[in-house]
C-alpha cells in the first residue's frame, strides 16, 4: 500500500498528460478518497484537482495540520474552496469540536455543502462570505480556476464580506483554536479584520500567502501580535508561501 501511495502522490497532475488523464474522469463522479486521514470519505471528482480525491493534497501542510489539530478544537477554514480542509478538520476535531468554513464563490459553496453533507460532517457549518477587514459587499473574480478566485473591484460578481472580529462579536461564530487561511491575496485584510480575535484567543494559523509584499506585511502584523512564524515544508520563510504561525509565549507580556 505504501508503494502505491507513493506512486499516486508522484503522478504529474499538473502536466499535459496528467490533466488529460484527469479530464477523462466524469466530473460528477463521487469516489471514496483513496489515501491519508480521509481515506474512505466521499469526494466529487470534478470539484477540484485529482490530488484531493486521492487524498494526497498538500501533503506537507496536511501532515502538520493533522499533527496539531486535536479533538474538541474549533477550526476556521477561511477560503474553504470545495472543502478538503473542512472535511479533514471535521474528522480531526470530532463530535465535540466545531468547524466553520468560509467560501464566497457560489459554485464552490455548492460543492462545499455537498461534501459536508455526504460525509456527515455534522460539526461543520459553511458561510457564503469572503473574510476581509470589514463588513460590506465587494467585487470578486473567479480567476483561472475555481481555486483561484479573489476579491477584485471590477470582478464579474459581487460577494458579501465580513470580518472575523465582527462575526465573533455578534456571536455568529465561536472563538477559534485554529485558522487555515488561503484566500488568494486577501490574507492581510483577513488578519487585519481579526486582530482582536488573535489577541484574545491566540489561534494557531496555517497561512498561505500570495506575493512577497503581502507575505512580509502579514508576517509583520502577526509578529506585532506576539506570533512566531515558521515555514511549512522548508527552513526559509522567504522561499515558501506556506506559513505556520503560533503564539510566542515569551512575547505575550510585551504585547499586553
Amino acid at each position: 500500500m505504501n508503494s502505491l501511495y507513493t506512486l499516486y502522490s508522484r503522478l504529474p497532475f499538473k502536466t499535459a498528460v496528467g490533466k488529460a488523464l484527469a479530464s477523462a474522469i466524469p466530473k460528477d463522479l463521487v469516489v471514496p478518497i483513496l489515501f491519508g486521514r480521509l481515506r474512505g470519505r466521499k469526494w466529487i471528482v470534478g470539484s477540484s484537482n485529482l490530488e484531493c480525491a486521492l487524498g494526497v493534497y498538500e501533503r506537507e501542510k496536511t501532515a502538520l495540520f493533522e499533527k496539531v489539530v486535536g479533538a474538541g478544537s474549533t477550526v476556521y477554514d477561511i477560503g474553504a474552496h470545495v472543502g478538503f480542509y473542512t472535511v479533514l478538520s471535521s474528522q480531526l476535531v470530532g463530535s465535540k469540536g466545531i468547524v466553520v468554513a468560509f467560501e464566497p464563490f457560489p459554485d464552490n459553496m455548492s460543492y462545499l455543502q455537498r461534501h459536508i453533507s455526504m460525509n456527515l460532517c455534522e460539526n461543520a457549518t459553511a458561510f457564503q462570505i469572503a473574510v476581509s477587514d470589514k463588513n460590506g459587499v465587494t467585487g470578486f473574480s473567479q480567476g483561472e480556476s475555481s481555486s483561484m478566485g479573489r476579491l477584485y473591484t471590477n470582478g464579474e460578481l459581487f460577494v458579501q464580506t465580513n470580518s472575523i472580529d465582527a462575526l465573533l462579536a455578534k456571536g455568529e461564530i465561536p472563538p477559534p483554536n485554529f485558522m487555515k487561511i488561503d484566500i488568494e491575496g486577501a490574507e492581510l485584510l483577513a488578519l487585519e479584520g481579526a486582530k482582536s480575535t488573535l489577541l484574545k484567543h491566540r489561534p494557531t494559523i496555517f497561512l498561505a500567502t500570495h506575493g512577497p509584499s503581502i507575505q512580509v506585511a502579514c508576517c509583520n502584523l502577526l509578529e506585532t501580535l506576539g506570533y512566531r512564524i515558521d515555514p511549512i515544508g522548508g527552513d526559509n520563510i522567504a522561499k515558501t508561501n506556506e506559513l505556520y504561525a503560533y503564539v510566542d509565549e515569551s512575547r505575550i507580556a510585551e504585547i499586553l
